[in-house]
């Protein structure tokens, strides 16, 4: 029991169930957006859904219709998700500055010491 419990209160199934939570319920939302934007282009050009073109008998319809809705939710998710978190991300969480990183200094520091102790000149 001690094992399954521990299974359960596993910090990463947790965060796991929580991000798939999250999608499922983000997915009606990028859904109503691309059937918002579908039903814009079938405004503009007539028909928001293309499946029943098929020159030469070939179901290139389906294809089309694929291929627009993939483009918008992607934009919908680039737009809506990746561009709002990456700035919230570099406005609240800001990268370290250009140069030599903290770690990479203090090694270096270290180096220099234990050479200086040696009685060796630093590199």
């Amino acid at each position: 029991m001690t094992g399954f419990k521990n299974f359960i209160l596993r910090g990463n199934l947790v965060e796991l169930a929580v991000a798939l939570i999250m999608a499922l319920a983000f997915t009606a939302i990028v859904t109503a957006t691309v059937d918002l934007i579908m039903g814009l282009i079938g405004k503009v050009g007539g028909q928001p859904d293309f499946s029943g073109w098929t020159p030469g008998g070939l179901p290139f319809g389906a294809w089309v219709t694929a291929v627009i809705s993939f483009l918008i939710i992607a934009a919908v998710v680039y737009f809506l998700i990746v561009m709002p978190y990456t700035k919230a991300k570099e406005r609240y969480f800001p990268g370290e500055e250009e140069g030599t990183p903290a770690d990479v200094a203090l090694l270096t520091e270290i180096r220099d010491l234990l050479a200086a102790q040696q009685g060796r000149p630093p590199l």
